[in-house]
């Protein structure tokens, strides 16, 4: 399998906002409550509404006068309420995270009350309807105390819920971007000197080089994000074309990619540091150079990447030592975005040195929504600036 070079232009790429607005800082808001809709809530609200069915019933009736129709019928009226509140404030809930957190809590508050009012009305009044009675105004104004007061407190807990995910979500969105930052390749001042010697006996070669650092730096200064493996093979053979101009035919490489892994998603700037390190502590320093191997495929449904390269035997010590910090930034990454699911190995084989990688096909999605968020937060700085 093969991925296409990127024509050759020397042009940058501006950021637009979609027609969904997913680009701007407008879409950075945080949501205010949790997915009241999703299956873990619903279950969660019907648990809770149960239990205190069930409190409800002990206290009015105690242990030995025990009634299970009662029970039946307190849990019917509490899901009546529970259940539709949760699809109303689900329907609110992007509107809500626009809103200050006071308007917010507020409208949030009145909504469930609005249902919970509801609810009741008819409650009581089919129950004077069905028992020949007058309707109870006291009883009506008791249980929708009860309910205002039991809402206020589920809100509360489900507000401080989703406050403390957004700040995990930022911490975890501010380490992936920190380490990123960290990435940055150190073949500046070569790559500078191959330019400035190449302008002047081969200029197409020199344009050549100028757009693959463009590219390099763009993405190296880019936020932290996931990237299709195509995307993220097309940069790493940029940077081997760079250290070509480098090093000539000492340079070797070779590619074994498995077909159907084009837009498989892995965090940007995987593969570069891998290379970097082959190409610094393995081929560059060898008098007659070696060939670079990476193969990438899925295997036991998982993405598996390794790279390999010649080392020389009278710097095994040294490679070890200067690869440790570029090793360690990767497994931090990987472990903000994969948690534990993960492989990451580094050894010496014989005269090679060997790096494999096994990765989910899909990154957990706090990760994905700790950048999305942190990403976000940052551009609404820059325009409240």
């Amino acid at each position: 399998m093969s991925f296409p070079r990127p024509p050759g232009i020397i042009a940058q790429k501006i950021r637009k906002p979609d027609a969904n607005n997913k680009d701007s800082a407008i879409s950075g808001t945080l949501p205010f409550l949790p997915d009241l809709c999703s299956g873990t809530a619903l279950v969660a609200l019907v648990l809770m509404g149960e239990l205190l069915a069930l409190v409800l019933v002990l206290a009015l009736d105690g242990l030995r006068e025990f009634s299970w129709q009662r029970l039946g019928l307190v849990s019917l009226v509490i899901q009546w309420v529970i259940l539709p509140s949760a699809a109303v404030l689900c329907r609110l809930r992007p509107y809500l995270a626009r809103l200050p957190h006071k308007q917010a809590g507020g409208l949030s508050f009145a909504a469930a009350l609005a249902v919970l009012g509801v609810i009741m009305v008819i409650q009581r009044a089919l129950r004077a309807l069905l028992l020949q009675a007058g309707f109870d105004w006291w009883g009506l104004a008791s249980d929708c105390l009860l309910g205002a007061i039991c809402a206020g407190v589920v809100l509360r807990y489900a507000y401080l819920q989703q406050q403390l995910v957004n700040q995990q979500q930022a911490e975890l969105g501010a380490r992936i971007e920190a380490l990123q930052s960290r990435i940055r390749p150190h073949f500046l001042f070569n790559s500078m000197n191959s330019l400035a010697s190449l302008i002047a006996v081969d200029p197409d070669r020199a344009e050549r080089l100028v757009e693959d650092m463009c590219t390099l730096f763009r993405a190296s200064l880019a936020d932290p994000k996931l990237v299709s493996l195509q995307q993220e093979v097309t940069l790493a053979r940029r940077y081997l074309e760079i250290e070509a101009l480098r090093l000539g035919g000492r340079l070797k490489q070779r590619w074994q990619l498995d077909a159907g892994l084009e837009e498989i998603q892995l965090p940007s700037l995987l593969l570069q540091p891998l290379l970097e390190n082959a190409v610094l502590h393995g081929v560059a320093q060898l008098r007659k150079g070696g060939e670079i191997t990476v193969q990438c495929g899925i295997r036991d449904a998982a993405l598996r990447i390794t790279v390999v390269n010649p080392l020389p035997r009278e710097t095994v010590r040294p490679c070890r030592e200067s690869n440790g910090m570029a090793m360690e930034n990767i497994r931090q990454r990987l472990a903000a975005y994969y948690g534990d699911r993960f492989k990451f190995t580094a050894r010496r084989e014989g005269g090679h040195y060997r790096v494999a990688l096994q990765l989910p096909l899909v990154p957990r999605e706090s990760a994905q929504r700790g950048t999305e968020v942190a990403m976000n937060s940052k551009r609404h700085a820059e325009v409240t600036q």
